[in-house]
């Protein structure tokens, strides 16, 4: 193949990747916004899952897609005009109650293990009660249980201290700032064996790596011109420098 036939199929396969590239960064984007929803995380409550200020991505989806285990953004007048985010540890139809021998959160009777509670805390600072989840609403409690509102502030309430399932706005799957804490949110085991199991992970993994494999793309085939421009020249150089020397090696 000519020098001239391979620059044309390599500007139209540069072309090409340009073009799926642009597809797969701007759909990627484009997926993302559908998808997930940033909230800033308001208190400390999360720690040290996540920390106040921090920016984090959530799934939207239906309320009725929670498991136990899920953080989930929601909105409920009772507790705050602002969005909360919190941990979901027992849902419609479960007993909840705390704490065992141990110090460990109990649904159903199956104590849970929960690494995700700050060093040191019992599952609760003060035992409450077995309270029994109402169909169709969730219990919610912060990993920092020394310092967060949550269901057990409300046990009084009508509900005992759960929310609705459609207060759910979304379900965190990453922290997305600041940049030394960003990372994807592990699903906790300790509520693998209970009825339902454990939520699987979002499709952020994919659309991150639609993102970077774009991106990756458009480069490569924005540089191709650039490159293959300098070898030609090169090349040219060296032919015209071949032919010169030649040239002169003839002159007796």
């Amino acid at each position: 193949m000519s020098s001239s036939g391979a620059g044309r199929r390599g500007n139209v396969l540069s072309g090409l990747a340009v073009a799926v590239g642009c597809v797969l960064f701007l759909g990627g984007f484009a997926w993302g916004a559908v998808v997930y929803q940033p909230y800033t995380v308001p208190t400390p409550s999360m720690a040290p899952t996540v920390e106040s200020g921090d920016r984090v991505l959530a799934e939207r989806i239906s309320g009725d897609e929670v498991r136990r285990g899920d953080v989930v953004v929601f909105e409920n007048a009772a507790w705050s005009d602002l969005p909360m985010v919190k941990r979901v540890v027992a849902v419609g139809g479960d007993t909840v109650r705390c704490c065992d021998g141990k110090g460990r959160l109990t649904v159903g009777g199956t104590p849970v293990a929960e690494p995700y509670v700050t060093d040191g805390e019992r599952a609760a600072q003060e035992d409450f009660p077995a309270t029994v989840v109402p169909e169709g609403r969730i219990f919610l409690l912060g990993d920092h249980r020394g310092d967060s509102v949550d269901s057990r502030n409300h046990l009084a309430e009508s509900g005992g201290g759960a929310i609705p399932r459609d207060a759910v706005k979304g379900r965190v799957d990453a922290t997305a700032w600041p940049l030394g804490s960003a990372g994807m949110l592990d699903r906790p085991d300790g509520f693998a064996s209970l009825p339902g199991g454990i939520s699987e992970p979002g499709p952020l993994p994919m659309l991150l790596l639609a993102v970077v494999a774009g991106a990756a793309l458009i480069l490569g085939g924005a540089a191709y011109g650039p490159v293959s421009g300098y070898a030609r020249a090169r090349r040219a150089r060296a032919t015209h420098n071949g032919v010169t020397h030649r040239r002169k090696g003839n002159v007796p």
